[in-house]
């Protein structure tokens, strides 16, 4: 798999966990006031639609997912600094 290939399906998986994320907080919400028996719930819920292996791929993904992200903005950061120094 290329590098591309890999970050697209590091995205669409970052992309699908925070889809699953908000419905979960949604839920949260709907039932009430976050406390033990929530978080309970919502650990049980994503080891039920995800299984126990997959949750560490998932998290790998995110991981390499917001370190591309920072990178992208810190280089357009100073992309941006430099252009202005140029002026």
């Amino acid at each position: 798999m290329s590098y591309q290939q890999q970050i697209i399906f590091d995205l669409k998986n970052i992309f699908i966990f925070l889809q699953i994320y908000i419905l979960l907080i949604m839920f949260i919400n709907f039932i009430g006031a976050i406390g033990a028996p929530q978080v309970i719930l919502v650990v049980i819920v994503v080891l039920l639609l995800f299984g126990g292996r997959k949750i560490p791929e998932l998290m790998k993904g995110l991981g390499s997912g917001i370190k591309e992200f920072k990178k992208a903005t810190k280089d357009e950061k100073e992309t941006s600094n430099v252009e202005k120094k140029k002026e």
